[in-house]
């Protein structure tokens, strides 16, 4: 039996594209997936969104916020920065002792290109201040676009997994993998400050380049 079959993963702000993104990524490998809005009816129609590309009626649900944190048996956090510590805050009590995909960036508009990370360090380590050491907070997926989440075909990109727990990103990574991605072990959570910061790197280079969908990749390493 695939040891993620009987997972629920609540995933926060997920009727935004890179929510959906991830939603459609694990549901079409089998994972149960509860996309959460603080508006159920939008909610709904992201879920049914992401079933109808499935051609699965029950794959995705709705629910509100905390809702879905409360079911799911790990999180993922794909809210715009600017409600990004409110959230944390207000589902704080529903992540303890769970695993919580950070995927925020702090990007600024409108100067989203430049490299702007907050106080804490980064959003992910702000995530893991308010949070608390009950929850395992986990960047990933910040360098990667919706249309590549999207896609059915592989995807020249990878994803860098940072965190303070060395299981969580190993299961992180393993996650990452369920998508048709590479993921790799980008160490402690310090070091999100790097794949956050990319991501307004990887902006710049789409526009400066006509692009959609630039990503990084790492090379120099056999990993089967």
């Amino acid at each position: 039996m695939d040891e993620f079959s009987q997972l629920i993963i609540g995933i926060i702000g997920g009727t935004g594209k890179e929510g959906k993104g991830l939603a459609y990524s694990w549901a079409k490998k089998g994972i149960k997936i509860i996309i959460g809005s603080r508006n159920k009816e939008k909610a709904d129609i992201a879920a049914n969104e992401v079933n109808l590309k499935l051609k699965n009626d029950n794959q995705v649900i709705g629910e509100e916020n905390h809702i879905a944190a409360q079911k799911a048996d790990l999180v993922v956090l794909t809210v715009p920065y600017n409600a990004h510590a409110a959230m944390c805050r207000e589902l704080a009590q529903y992540l303890r002792g769970k695993i919580v995909i950070d995927v925020t960036v702090p990007l600024v508009p409108p100067k989203v290109s430049k490299v702007q990370m907050p106080p804490a360090g980064s959003a992910t380590q702000e995530a893991q201040e308010i949070l608390g050491a009950e929850v395992k907070v986990v960047a990933a997926f910040q360098n990667i676009s919706y249309e590549n989440l999207m896609e059915d075909t592989d995807v020249d990109c990878d994803v860098i997994v940072c965190g303070g727990n060395r299981e969580a990103r190993d299961v992180v990574i393993k996650l990452v993998e369920k998508t048709g991605l590479k993921g790799w072990d980008g160490g402690p959570i310090e070091n999100a400050v790097v794949v956050e910061g990319l991501t307004s790197i990887l902006i710049g280079i789409n526009k400066r380049y006509g692009s959609k969908s630039a990503g990084i990749r790492i090379t120099g390493i056999n990993k089967e």
